[in-house]
Order: C-alpha cells, then sequence, then structure tokens
C-alpha cells in the first residue's frame, strides 16, 4: 500500500480509499457478526454452477478449522458439536473461497461437492422442494439412497 493512499476506519473493516480491497483492522474472526448463541448462518455454493447446496451453521472454531483445513466443518445445533461435512457420507465439501456479506453476519462458502451429493436425503442440494401452487413439491431426483450412504451397523 503506497502512503498516499488514504485508509479509512470504519467499525470494524480499513477501507483504502480509491481501492475496491479493505483490510481487516481486526482478527478476520472478529468481523463476523456472531449472534447471540455465537453463531453465523453459512450458504454453501456450488463453485462454477452458483448453485446454492445448503444452509447451515457456524461458530468461530468451525469457521477457522474450515479455513485452515479447506475441507468445511459445520456447528451441529441438534448435536451441539463440530461437524465436519462428509465425515460419515464421505460427501465432503472442498473450500474454494470464504465470503461474508455486507452486514457481516452471513458467511458464504464457495465448495467443491465430493460425490455430488450435498443433502442427507441423498440430493444434490438441500433445496429440493420448490412451491407451487400451494404445494411443495420435489423437484429434484435422490441421486443415491440415503439408506446406503448411511449404513446402519
Amino acid at each position: 500500500m503506497d502512503r498516499k493512499d488514504r485508509v479509512i476506519f470504519c467499525d470494524r473493516f480499513a477501507f483504502i480509499r480509491g481501492k475496491k480491497e479493505f483490510l481487516v483492522k481486526e482478527d478476520w474472526l472478529d468481523a463476523i457478526k456472531w449472534d447471540d448463541r455465537g453463531l453465523v448462518p453459512a450458504i454453501a455454493q456450488e463453485t462454477g454452477s452458483g448453485k446454492v447446496l445448503m444452509l447451515a451453521w457456524m461458530n468461530r472454531e468451525s469457521l477457522r478449522l474450515t479455513r485452515e483445513t479447506g475441507h468445511v466443518v459445520y456447528w451441529s445445533r441438534s448435536r451441539n458439536t463440530l461437524w465436519h461435512k462428509g465425515e460419515a457420507s464421505g460427501h465432503r465439501q472442498i473450500v474454494r473461497a470464504i465470503r461474508v456479506d455486507c452486514d457481516a453476519d452471513v458467511v458464504l462458502l464457495e465448495v467443491e461437492q465430493k460425490s455430488g451429493i450435498a443433502c442427507h436425503t441423498g440430493r444434490h442440494s438441500c433445496f429440493f422442494r420448490e412451491l407451487r401452487a400451494s404445494q411443495w413439491v420435489e423437484v429434484a431426483p435422490v441421486v443415491k439412497d440415503p439408506d446406503t450412504i448411511y449404513k446402519q451397523s
């Protein structure tokens, strides 16, 4: 950064006048607006197609681990534990980019979806129901039977 560039500090970010980039003034995790439970919604979007695959939740540790490992780690609200996407199914998500929205209260993960299945129902995307004439209709096929994905032992 040239000395002639003017840096403007605003809340959590430092904007460089005349440039599209900005510097995070604090620890990058501190820039996120976590909810009262310490969570932030995270949207997984398929690299290339731009298709939304799923929405899940992340806490500081899961987002930090996601960045460090390159594999998506979510926070399971039902199990109250870290959830390494694909640990049981093999349907891992490889991180290609991590973004935050304009309010810093939603994370967007651009991912490569391994095996082409993101949803526990065996579908490519969790958004497989569409509202048609006041009814939810399944509009995407099951790629693989979930009973074969999650074998009971």
